[in-house]
């Protein structure tokens, strides 16, 4: 899938508004109203990740489902009675509720203080929420833009054809990321953060077991994982059963997956594709064999998700309850 029909003026207009959006975003945005969110949201999440582990990719995995929806504005957590959110659609019943325990439990400790109280977006906080998972598995700590609102629209339909599928060839997965300013190299730094995530059987069930082949597999996977998942993901499994995306690595946030897909241990299509298609292969082969070019490839890219159409100012509003607006 190529990006065609995009005229250059209101492509331009759009970079122009995007841009001044992000330029209300800063550092220090709560020096005065609330100075030490940052301690405040990393002790809760701390502490929920001693909880349960699944805080981590279940953060991560929040975040870029929000940020690729309607932008970087906590939408993805507002409910609906109707089941006509965000959070309803098909491709979002699978984000892990411990993501969305993990923004309440900080946004009640922020709360908590007074000179905090309501001064802090649910955007800002599942954005530090979220450099604080992957800190906390290893992964390189950042620097987090602040000053986000909350949106206050959260829709079903919007969902649609906003996410990347496990299917997706590097076109179409080119093609998604650029949408939002975005590049190969983001994408395939972005794709790195399944190094801590799970999924599924039913998502990549098609490559074990009805692929387009002769033996029905996809020849791609490597003979050795195909045999590990068969055993993990049997035919008729139950749809709640699921397994890790770094078979190896699944608890650290390393450069394993990338050396993972150069064996052909890509879990879903879109995975794999990225060492396969010859145009995304060298840059798998760089985060292969050098973490610190990985994490700093996954730093800038996860500061450029982060302004992904944010709200400022009388855009959206600062959530009382993250689940609802005010």
């Amino acid at each position: 899938m190529q990006i065609q029909d995009f005229h250059f003026l209101p492509f331009f207009l759009l970079l122009l508004l995007s841009t001044g959006c992000f330029a209300k975003l800063h550092h220090n945005y709560y020096h005065n109203s609330c100075p030490n969110v940052e301690s405040i949201v990393r002790a809760a999440v701390k502490q929920k990740f001693e909880q349960t582990f699944v805080t981590a990719p279940a953060t991560l995995r929040l975040f870029f489902h929000d940020c690729f929806v309607r932008g970087c504005d906590a939408s993805v957590l507002l409910h609906s009675n109707n089941h006509t959110s965000e959070k309803d659609n098909a491709e979002n019943l699978s984000l892990a509720g411990d993501g969305f325990d993990t923004v309440i439990k900080a946004k009640a400790a922020v709360d908590s203080v007074p000179e905090c109280k309501n001064k802090v977006s649910c955007a800002d906080i599942l954005a530090l929420a979220t450099r604080d998972v992957v800190a906390l598995t290893g992964g390189p700590s950042y620097a987090v833009e602040l000053g986000r609102r909350d949106g206050r629209i959260s829709t079903r339909k919007s969902v649609r054809h906003h996410l990347p599928l496990p299917d997706f060839g590097l076109d179409q997965l080119n093609a998604m990321f650029a949408r939002h300013g975005l590049s190969q190299t983001d994408m395939i730094a972005l794709s790195g953060a399944h190094t801590i995530g799970f999924s599924h059987c039913k998502h990549f069930s098609k490559r074990l077991y009805s692929f387009h082949s002769k033996n029905r597999i996809d020849p791609t996977f490597n003979p050795s994982y195909v045999d590990e998942l068969k055993r993990e993901c049997p035919r008729n499994v139950d749809q709640r059963i699921a397994v890790d995306m770094d078979s190896r690595s699944s608890f650290t946030f390393d450069n394993v997956y990338f050396k993972n897909l150069q064996m052909g241990r890509g879990l879903f299509t879109s995975d794999q594709v990225l060492f396969t298609d010859p145009r995304s292969r060298e840059t798998v082969n760089l985060f292969a064999s050098n973490n610190s070019a990985f994490e700093e490839a996954f730093v800038a890219a996860m500061k450029k998700l982060g302004r992904v159409g944010v709200k400022t100012r009388n855009q959206g509003e600062i959530r009382i309850d993250c689940s609802s607006v005010n």
